[in-house]
């Protein structure tokens, strides 16, 4: 089997399949978060490293694909009360990415997929990528798998029609790839909520604790129908949409150069008029 991921390749490998220009680097990003009483702190970040992986699998070198160790912490202040967690700030999670960017221009890689496992990041991420994209000059995309796959996820769900939190999707897929840590007898204790939690009207934004979303136990959504067999059917389904989307020629145009002197006098093709 070809090798994916970037810690277990030496620097000389690396080096070659960076040589490739159609090759894609893939960036894991999750966080160390809670996730109720029956879930590890580190599932988003299992969960994207285990999607990046399969997907970069099931493109067998069309293009290459390289999967970085997991970004293991991201922007979660929402679940401090809790317990158990650990965050970055926006200024933080940025420069993280931007490091990572950064190394990737000099190594020589051309391209960037940020897979994201944490519904935190995703506003983050958006800003992040395409300020970074425009700087370093080379693509940057960002994706969270469970909504790129959110038709298939859905005909597989139960007991919800999406990815919430420590929910029926997330609880499947870790018993599919680290079931020895998923506590699987503590599911019924995931569902007692109690007060209800406070849902905010659609077109407004402000910060929400996420004790406001999902009181008493941090739990958003129902594990109690979670099975490993849907864990890899949920898997194999964002690894299929991942591993389309790689493969999209239409994200991978090099970043318009906005900010060049000048750059406003010219037309959108980017010609002077």
């Amino acid at each position: 089997m070809r090798e994916v991921e970037w810690g277990r390749l030496p620097a000389p490998q690396i080096r070659e399949i960076a040589a490739d220009r159609t090759s894609v680097v893939l960036l894991p990003v999750g966080s160390l978060e809670q996730h109720g009483p029956h879930l590890p702190t580190i599932t988003d970040t299992a969960s994207a490293h285990a999607t990046a992986v399969a997907a970069a699998r099931l493109l067998d070198g069309a293009p290459p694909a390289l999967v970085l160790p997991g970004m293991w912490t991201g922007m979660s202040e929402h679940h401090l009360p809790f317990g158990g967690t650990i965050s970055l700030n926006f200024d933080e999670f940025r420069g993280v990415l931007r490091g990572v960017a950064r190394s990737l221009r000099a190594v020589g890689f051309g391209r960037l997929m940020i897979v994201n496992g944490h519904g935190g990041n995703i506003d983050p991420l958006a800003v992040a990528c395409r300020e970074l994209a425009v700087e370093f000059g080379f693509p940057i995309v960002a994706t969270t798998p469970w909504f790129l796959a959110a038709e298939p996820v859905a005909k597989i769900m139960e007991s919800d029609t999406g990815p919430k939190h420590a929910c029926e999707g997330e609880t499947s897929l870790m018993m599919a790839i680290a079931g020895d840590i998923v506590r699987a007898g503590n599911l019924d204790e995931a569902m007692r909520q109690r007060p209800d939690p406070i849902v905010l009207p659609k077109g407004v934004s402000r910060f929400q604790s996420f004790s406001e979303r999902a009181p008493v136990t941090g739990t958003w959504g129902d594990p109690r129908s979670s099975t490993a067999e849907k864990g890899r059917r949920f898997l194999d389904a964002k690894a299929q949409a991942l591993a389309a989307a790689i493969r999209d020629p239409r994200l991978w145009t090099t970043p318009d150069c906005v900010w060049a002197p000048g750059r406003g006098q010219g037309t959108t093709a980017g010609s002077a008029t």
